[in-house]
């Protein structure tokens, strides 16, 4: 290997590929608030987020109802719902499934102000899904 990295040409054709690789990244990059939306998604995901969530009647102009509290949201195009889980307490979650129609539409509104970077990441383990690796010793 270190035969490979004596000829200068090689070194050089490296840095360059990085260097062009780096550029493109950066000219196709995400901005700013798309580094913040999704950093704002994944919180909300881990139930970090107070939202509101309110479903609105079309034709009626009125309110049908409304779920506040730390909840995440996905989208079901298949099955045409919105599903809804909220941590209700420590190790307490419900779920919702909300029909979408044509005669229906939702809101979701953040209710708190989310302390998020766009330089900062963190990687959360869940305890319960890391299976113990057991080292056997002869």
């Amino acid at each position: 290997m270190k035969e490979f990295f004596k000829d200068k040409s090689i070194i050089e054709i490296l840095a360059i590929i990085i260097i062009v690789i780096a550029i493109i990244k950066c000219l196709t990059g995400c901005t700013d608030a798309d580094i913040a939306s999704q950093n704002i998604s994944k919180e909300a995901d881990m139930f970090r987020v107070k939202r509101r969530i309110t479903f609105i009647n079309l034709r009626s102009d009125e309110y049908l109802f409304s779920l506040i509290g730390n909840c995440s949201i996905t989208t079901d195009n298949n099955d045409k719902q919105l599903e809804v889980t909220c941590k209700i307490g420590d190790d307490k979650y419900q779920k919702h499934y909300l029909r979408l129609s044509e005669e229906t539409t939702y809101v979701v509104e953040q209710l708190e102000y989310s302390e998020v970077s766009k330089y900062d990441y963190e990687i959360v383990f869940k305890p319960k899904s890391i299976i113990p690796y057991k080292i056997e010793v002869d």
